[in-house]
């Protein structure tokens, strides 16, 4: 023995011996005085194994060593060496089950036929040795379980893995507890004391078994996976102690028991089998009349019927008596304690109820968390067929209780309320159930969605929290990332609330507040992870942080609310249920509708069951808009395309706000639907309504060169260059797209705003022309001097070192006033200048190139081009598209007519370099806002070619009164009106000198031009035209035509119009009638600023034609009368002075100027055809202006 010590023990010479304290505090104890002192114990001594450490020698010996090392895998390394010499002294020195047990620690040491030295370890040994760690874990966790086995030792077998809760050979532990109360009750003595020693024996047999699952628990490997298991064998022992704790209570009794059957109902944790170590049981007692096997009727034990009053005495008899057997005082101590609130009328209702009082109160009186509470009834005692009954009375109440009115909303009140009254003010809340983010906001939370969705889906008809939380997640009515954490963070609460009551087996719910508790507590789950205080508890915030978020986010999910007021035949949508509630929300093609459901919901894909939660709520918000049909199949579309997503169904699912607009978008705006499904990232705004407010145009322009400038070309020809350019054009032209739906989906949700609407596109609108003007000067450049002048890219302001010229785009219409509307395109000038010591005919072949390229490069991007309409320019078609400063200023001093002072009232400076944009609006302000106003040539000229387009651009076949542009009072007679203003009074009237029609009325009225009420009725026509006009094209989906021009006739149309513009459902048709009020009262200001006329002028010239202009019918056009080719004409004329015509009929309807849309039909008017033949009438001839011009060089 001394050799094989000294063997053992001799170390490289110059290694240091581990000291005892060291080795103590190496395996965790705290108190290492009284550890050792504990090692060296005499009741423990006995029972070691012998192994003589030197004398000289302060180490421990091998058989002591071993030990510590393994006490110091426990939990509490203190506690469990500490109760294991109280089991030492309690079990003697007689104790050989334990001395066996701890025989192993000195196999190594002593000549034993323990284990062969080739073979290993026998299986005999190996099983000591697990029950040893069995024990030695169970002794570092629990102080009560220690003491338990103190006062029985002959218990200790219960540790082996033989003995485990499921072993093979181990009996059921309903069998073993009513084995441990017959053994009892079968004996001779009778009276209390019998009674007492039962309730003992199944004490005793309880705590036996408790050990095993606590063994199984304490050494399992993954703590966290083997919760439920914890939980199911907890109930299991519950329901066993139930059974046998109720015969004792029939014992009790006597014979008068017998003519009662009694089932007891386990509620709670009990009831969805995830019982804690201890917990209250909750219960609730049914009674009935005893009645034997077979037979139909109910009858006592001697034949004759038993009364009702009769059987609910012996019921609540023994109802008490199964309550003393569990949870009174005793030899041994209580179970646990034994709730039976959660019967009806809770504590003030009676004990025990037969089933049909039961029936009647959940009928009649029960509140509807009490239906809550039922969700986890279960029969687990008692009569089984009286419990079976039960069940199958109550669970219709369960999964009708969620179309209660009110119920999700009570459920959520009840929720807040157990969390204030369970709060804790002024202490910090170490709360593991009731505090925020604890257990019970996990349990609300799945039973709150099992109530609202079980009513339609069968698999939700589960009583745990962990096996429905994967039910719902496998369904779809929770994400799975969200199901995960929940489950994973739920398994840890559960995991801190076991070892937390395991410990004193006390019932808590509260994380203890100590370090030493909370180092045993981590240590028992995962000591490098949770070993000390400070990282418990920080795990622990962390955890419940967590889920206090997904509890917020899930139960408090608005369309819980929406989904629990539908009926159960709307919630399983079945095919006539759902046909007859087509019908009624309004489909006009139900069957089609069905069709489209059927496509959604078929099928066992994680999609499908997400849409077969959302359409029975959304085939409602669908079915109150205005075209139902169609937005059901946009919807289909829209999920066909990206149902796939892992964020789309979700965030519909999850978000009340953004489903409800989803289905009012695509119900109602047809154009917006086609939008989004071309970008459909941007449905995700609809959760959030700061994403459609107007970004920030330097953000817009930063971005679009950010985008080019990751774009470089590079091609060495020009094909190579277009297909490069061709791509920039397309990711740039994706912004405006974007924009383009954010714009339509706040118009869309909040009712057309034209204001908001232009702020957005206008500023899209200038920096895409900015980018694609950058993007037009470098490939002139790469064309020219070749690739390798551009292969640095643009400069951050967009322009390029090698350009010969300064380059901007001037807006003109709609485009300059920012008044951009859905169908606009985009009327511009271009303007150049030579940078010094370039060749100006180079710098003007360069701007030539760069202009004709962006027109040609927006008008071929796909998949929706965008019209730059250059038109606008002097001479027109004919003329250059792009001209210096100088040549301008030589062009209007010389040949502008009126109608092109009128057109650049809406020039404004919009792409490209900002000083030569200030230069040109500086360069024309002489003109547009001349000191002179307009001699009565210019009013004159301007009534003739206003009364033109009124007589000949209107469509044929169209009434005018329903013409938004060109009838009267509509855009164009208001801009005109405004248009007039600003050119006779802009030079006196600072405020008038603005692009904006709208900012020009304000100050017109400011300035005494127009009174406030004819302010207002221009004003409020100018804008009830703009929103009915985007309305057609956001409802209809058509962005060009006649048609959209038009007020809408149909009633489908009429419908989606009148929506957008914001008229209440049911009075659409009202919309005609408010228009053309609006226009009629607009007509008459109109009348009196354009053409002069008053109330008495118009009586009096009422049936009689006149031969000019001046007094005319007012007509409509958001330009100015005249034409670009009339300017053409002059500038194109031969050298003896004789003005050039056009060339043939076909350009006879020219252009002509004015201030309006964007888009084809508000760009300048083309000139009146002549009423003649197929000839453009040439426009009168007139001579250069010298002198006299607008400029001060005139």
């Amino acid at each position: 023995m001394t050799g094989r010590w000294n063997e053992a023990s001799s170390r490289p010479l110059g290694q240091r011996r581990t000291s005892p304290r060291t080795r103590l505090v190496r395996a965790g104890f705290a108190e290492v005085d009284r550890a050792s002192s504990c090692l060296h114990d005499e009741a423990l001594s006995r029972l070691l194994p012998y192994a003589q450490a030197p004398s000289d020698d302060g180490g421990l010996d091998p058989v002591r060593a071993r030990l510590v090392e393994e006490i110091g895998q426990t939990a509490d390394p203190d506690l469990a060496l500490l109760s294991l010499v109280r089991l030492a002294s309690a079990v003697g020195p007689d104790g050989e089950e334990l001395r066996v047990l701890l025989a192993p620690l000195g196999a190594e040491h002593e000549s034993t036929d323990l284990a062969d030295p080739v073979v290993g370890p026998t299986r005999e040994t190996q099983a000591r040795d697990e029950h040893r760690r069995r024990l030695l874990a169970v002794l570092g966790a629990s102080r009560a379980l220690g003491d338990f086995l103190a006062s029985h030792p002959d218990h200790l077998a219960a540790l082996e893995t033989a003995h485990a809760i499921d072993a093979p050979c181990q009996a059921p532990v309903g069998a073993v507890l009513e084995e441990a109360v017959a053994a009892v009750l079968n004996a001779d003595d009778g009276g209390c004391a019998r009674l007492e020693a039962a309730t003992a024996a199944m004490r005793v047999a309880y705590r036996d078994r408790l050990l095993a699952i606590a063994a199984d628990d304490l050494t399992s490997s993954d703590p966290l996976g083997h919760i439920p298991v914890v939980v199911k064998r907890m109930t299991r022992l519950a329901d066993a102690a139930l059974e046998a704790g109720l015969m004792i209570a029939r014992a009790g009794v006597g014979p008068r028991a017998e003519a009662v059957a009694l089932a007891v109902i386990a509620m709670g944790k009990t009831g969805a089998r995830e019982l804690n170590y201890v917990s209250d049981v909750d219960v609730v007692y049914v009674v009935g009349p005893a009645s034997p096997p077979g037979a139909s009727g109910a009858s006592g034990a001697a034949g004759g019927p038993v009364d009702e009053d009769e059987l609910v005495r012996l019921g609540t008899e023994l109802a008490v008596g199964l309550a003393r057997a569990t949870s009174a005082t005793g030899r041994e101590p209580p179970l646990w304690p034994l709730d039976t609130a959660l019967r009806p009328e809770g504590k003030d209702g009676a004990l025990v109820r037969t089933l049909e009082s039961h029936v009647t109160y959940y009928e009649r009186w029960a509140s509807s968390w009490e239906f809550q509470a039922l969700l986890k009834a279960r029969p687990c005692a008692g009569d089984v067929r009286l419990g079976a009954a039960y069940a199958r009375a109550v669970e219709p109440f369960v999964w009708r209780a969620s179309s209660r009115e009110n119920f999700v909303d009570d459920a959520r009140a009840m929720r807040r309320r157990v969390e204030n009254e369970s709060g804790r003010v002024g202490r910090e809340d170490r709360r593991i159930k009731l505090g925020p983010g604890g257990l019970r906001d996990v349990e609300f939370t799945v039973q709150l969605l099992q109530l609202v969705h079980g009513r339609g889906d069968t698999r939700l008809h589960v009583r745990s929290t962990l096996s429905a939380l994967a039910e719902l997640s496998a369904a779809g009515y929770v994400g799975r990332s969200d199901a995960a954490e929940l489950d994973s963070c739920y398994r840890l609460l559960r995991l801190l609330e076991h070892r937390s009551q395991l410990y004193r087996l006390q019932r808590t719910h509260d994380l203890p507040s100590g370090g030493d508790d909370l180092r045993r507590l981590g240590r028992g789950i995962d000591r490098s992870v949770m070993g000390e205080p400070e990282t418990l508890w920080a795990t622990f915030t962390a955890v419940r942080r967590r889920v206090r978020a997904l509890h917020e986010e899930i139960y408090y999910r608005p369309l819980l609310t929406v989904a629990a007021t539908l009926s159960a035949d709307e919630m399983t949508l079945s095919p006539q249920a759902a046909r007859e509630r087509l019908k009624a929300v309004g489909y006009l093609d139900p069957d089609g509708a069905l069709r489209h459901i059927h496509a959604l919901t078929e099928g066992v894909s994680r999609r499908a069951a997400i849409q077969r939660q959302l359409l029975p709520v959304m085939i409602g918000w669908l079915g109150r808009g205005p075209d139902p049909d169609n937005g059901l199949l946009s919807f289909r579309l829209l999920s066909e395309r990206i149902g796939g997503t892992h964020w789309y169904l979700a965030m519909l699912r999850d978000s009340r706000a953004a489903a409800q607009s989803l289905c009012h978008v695509l119900s109602g705006a047809r154009w917006t639907t086609e939008r989004l499904a071309e970008r459909p990232e941007s449905i995700a705004w609809l959760d959030d309504v700061g994403e459609l407010t107007a970004r920030d145009p330097a953000v817009l322009r930063s971005e679009v060169r950010s985008l080019l400038r990751r774009r470089v070309l590079t091609a060495d020809d020009e094909p190579g260059l277009e297909e490069q350019a061709t791509e920039a054009v397309h990711a740039v032209m994706s912004v405006r797209t974007r924009e383009l739906v954010r714009a339509a989906l706040a118009d869309s949700l909040d009712g057309v705003d034209p204001e908001r609407t232009a702020r957005i596109l206008t500023d899209t609108t200038d920096a895409l022309l900015d980018g694609v003007l950058s993007l037009a000067t470098g490939m002139a450049i790469a064309l020219r001097d070749g690739a390798a002048a551009v292969a640095s890219g643009p400069q951050d302001d967009g322009t390029w070192p090698g350009a010969l010229a300064r380059h901007a785009v001037i807006a003109m219409g709609r485009l300059g006033g920012a008044e951009t509307a859905y169908a606009s395109d985009a009327d511009v000038l271009f303007v150049h200048d030579a940078r010094p010591g370039a060749d100006p005919r180079a710098a003007a072949d360069e701007a030539e190139a760069v202009a004709r390229r962006v027109v040609r490069l927006l008008s071929q991007a796909q998949p929706h081009p965008f019209v730059v309409d250059a038109d606008l320019r002097p001479e027109g078609r004919q003329g250059p598209m792009s001209r210096s400063l100088d040549s301008y200023a030589d062009y209007y001093e010389r040949w502008s007519a009126v109608w092109e002072r009128q057109a650049l009232l809406r020039a404004r400076a919009c792409a490209g370099d900002p000083g030569l944009g200030r230069a040109f609006e500086e360069l024309v302000a002489p003109l547009r806002w001349s000191p002179d106003g307009l001699d009565d040539n210019d009013v004159r000229e301007i009534r003739r070619l206003k009364a033109r387009m009124e007589a000949e651009r209107l469509p044929r076949g169209t009434v005018p009164a329903r013409h938004l542009k060109l009838g009267p009072g509509g855009l164009s007679d208001v801009e005109w009106a405004t248009q007039v203003l600003q050119l006779q009074h802009a030079a006196r009237v600072p405020g008038l000198r603005t692009t904006s029609t709208l900012a020009a009325l304000s100050a017109a009225r400011k300035a005494g031009l127009l009174t406030e009420a004819e302010e207002a009725d221009l004003r409020g026509a100018w804008l009830l035209a703009s929103r009915v006009r985007a309305a057609t094209v956001l409802g209809t989906g058509r962005d060009h035509g006649e048609r959209v021009e038009v007020l809408p006739s149909g009633l489908r149309e009429i419908r989606l119009v009148g929506r957008l513009v914001g008229m209440a459902p049911g009075r659409e048709r009202e919309l005609e009638d408010l228009y053309r009020r609006h226009a009629r009262h607009a007509r008459r200001v109109v009348e009196r600023v354009v053409f002069g006329r008053t109330s008495e002028t118009r009586k009096a010239g009422a049936g009689s034609a006149t031969r000019t202009g001046d007094n005319l019918p007012v007509g409509d056009d958001s330009r100015a009368g005249g034409s670009r080719d009339e300017a053409a004409g002059r500038r194109n004329r031969s050298d003896n002075g004789q003005l050039q015509g056009m060339a043939d009929g076909q350009r006879a309807r020219t252009r002509s100027a004015g201030a309006s849309a964007p888009s084809r039909s508000e760009t300048p008017e083309k000139r009146p055809a002549s009423t003649t033949g197929g000839h453009a009438a040439k426009p009168p001839r007139r001579a250069a202006r010298r002198g006299g011009g607008p400029y001060p060089w005139s």
